[in-house]
């Protein structure tokens, strides 16, 4: 299964109905990332016949982002008249009215309250509180299911543009660690005369260590000219990185952790660093580590 990013959008128009009656609607489908799945829906209450589907939808096809889905759904039926909501002014008119009274101002005209919104509806919003056909439903949900794959196609074709930018930065740092691996400083012979050389200039203070300490201190030292151990985790890690990018799939979360592990490896090499080009070489190992996991952040 390939990669995919977590970042994509999508929009599909269609209509249903006769020449009477017809529903027109977009859906328009948004995705970001995210720590896991978070499914965002804004559908007009008339149409929430199909909110269940929806997020059943998107949960069986898509394991990580933000995805935000919004229905924009308008009803045109012939014809010029409208109508007006005698109860919903009935009852405006009551509450303004008595509104007014404690107010001390002048009681509402009804050519006022004909401006509020709902009192008067054209027939394209007449009957919208009614619930939805089956049919239309239906075929809504096919249209959706449209959106949800070209969606889908987008996240993946980012997600491919991902993969070979991770696996080049996984490259870089393979090569990078062998760099370390093979720097002058690091044969036996260089560490041995570094040593040797802290050791004497101990022995100098000896008289102002006990025997203890000065052992503490030599042992200290040993360690911290030694990066063999962090050098094979780094080369344990590239390994499994290069695994999981072949594995593909929902990926995302394991690539951040492994981010993680190899900054905490690049970390104690820079710390160990007694010389110069190791550092320099730890410092450019911790940028393309930290480039790495911007990049992963977007994958699911």
């Amino acid at each position: 299964m390939p990669i995919a990013s977590m970042t994509g959008f999508a929009s599909v128009s269609g209509e249903w109905g006769s020449e009477g009656l017809r529903y027109r609607w977009r859906w328009d489908l948004k995705s970001v990332n995210a720590r896991g799945r978070d499914v965002r829906l804004r559908i007009p209450g008339f149409a929430d016949g199909v909110e269940a589907d929806i997020r059943k939808r998107v949960s069986d096809r898509l394991a990580r982002g933000s995805i935000s889905v919004t229905l924009q759904l308008d009803r045109e039926q012939s014809g010029t008249g409208a109508a007006i909501d005698v109860d919903l002014f009935v009852a405006l008119a009551a509450s303004a009215r008595e509104a007014a009274e404690r107010a001390g101002l002048a009681p509402p005209t009804a050519d006022g309250l004909m401006m509020l919104r709902g009192i008067v509806q054209s027939d394209s919003e007449q009957g919208t509180g009614d619930p939805l056909e089956e049919a239309l439903l239906g075929a809504l949900l096919e249209s959706f299911d449209t959106a949800l794959a070209a969606l889908i196609e987008m996240r993946q074709r980012e997600g491919a543009h991902l993969h070979e930018v991770v696996l080049d930065q996984v490259s870089e740092i393979e090569h990078l660690t062998g760099a370390i691996a093979v720097l002058p400083q690091r044969t036996p012979d260089a560490i041995g005369t570094r040593l040797a050389q802290q050791i004497d200039d101990l022995m100098a203070r000896a008289s102002e260590l006990d025997p203890d300490r000065l052992h503490q201190e030599a042992l200290l030292m040993s360690q911290k000219q030694d990066v063999r151990e962090e050098i094979d985790r780094l080369a344990a890690h590239v390994a499994a990185g290069r695994e999981l990018l072949a594995e593909g799939g929902a990926v995302g979360r394991r690539l951040d952790f492994l981010t993680q592990e190899l900054n905490r490896e690049a970390n104690t090499i820079c710390s160990k660093s007694g010389d110069i080009e190791l550092t320099r070489i730890g410092l450019s190992l911790k940028a393309v580590i930290d480039q790495m996991r911007e990049q992963v952040q977007n994958i699911e």
